[in-house]
């Protein structure tokens, strides 16, 4: 069902939820300033993500852009308020924004349906899987605006691009394109503007036919690991309870009865 942002400004041009079974999609929808993020966005995505953690139908949620581009990132005439660069005693709102993306009880997906730029590159990063049109393009700009990008997403860049990868965008500027995004990881795969949408749905369909919980549980491990903070007990508390689940039994009755397994994230 759609979902009204708080305020009747952001429902005008803010983002848009829907929520259709277990996928829901989140739209920037400004195409007219290239789905530029606002600081009332940030309060409305982080808004959702808290929403849908709590709605354990949503197993996925897709993330995109209204038009040709997925988005420009925050809005630079706002860098200077604590949503955008910060107070010295003031948390970052869109660090937090991201933050909370990637540590969401769900899948995430973004769905590039054009270029990204500045933080929306992060807010794409801190998603699970990316599948990009293939005229899609980036750049993050933070250099040549005298801005000192946040530290978790110095840290998101580096352990999902490399260090190499990291530094050369963040120090160059440079803009690339999608076979280039491929290459480096920051896209799982690219498709023509008239299959984007047919590669995003079948990622979603796959997804569907895991186990859910135990997708939310190696989600939560892996991107632990990928921060440095890897806890083996912890994760060796998730393997065992796996093997006394339902849905394992589940999986094993209906390998052996060659059907599809019905999971319920017991």
């Amino acid at each position: 069902m759609p979902t009204s942002p708080p305020t009747a400004d952001t429902a005008a041009s803010g983002p848009i939820l829907d929520i259709a079974g277990a996928r829901a999609t989140l739209r920037l929808n400004r195409p007219a300033v290239h789905n530029r993020i606002e600081p009332d966005d940030l309060d409305f995505i982080r808004h959702t993500i808290r929403q849908l953690n709590d709605d354990h139908r949503v197993r996925v949620l897709v993330i995109t852009g209204t038009g040709k581009t997925f988005s420009s990132g925050f809005h630079l005439g706002e860098l200077g308020s604590s949503a955008g660069r910060g107070k010295p005693d003031e948390p970052n709102a869109f660090e937090a924004m991201t933050d909370e993306l990637e540590g969401a009880r769900f899948v995430t997906v973004a769905r590039l349906n054009g270029p990204v730029y500045g933080g929306a590159t992060d807010l794409a990063l801190a998603c699970d899987f990316r599948i990009g049109v293939d005229s899609a393009r980036m750049f993050m700009p933070a250099a040549r605006l005298g801005l000192h990008y946040y530290g978790h997403g110095i840290r998101r860049w580096v352990s999902r691009l490399g260090l190499g990868a990291a530094k050369r965008l963040f120090l160059t500027g440079a803009t690339i394109d999608a076979q280039e995004m491929l290459r480096i990881g920051y896209l799982d795969e690219i498709a023509p503007a008239d299959a984007l949408d047919g590669r995003v749905d079948a990622l979603v369909a796959t997804l569907g036919k895991q186990a859910p919980r135990v997708v939310e549980t190696m989600k939560q491990v892996l991107n632990e690991a990928a921060r440095g903070e890897y806890d083996h007990q912890g994760a060796d508390a998730l393997h065992r309870a796996s093997l006394r689940s339902r849905d394992i039994r589940e999986a094993l009755d209906a390998f052996a009865g060659k059907r599809e397994p019905v999971f319920t994230g017991a």
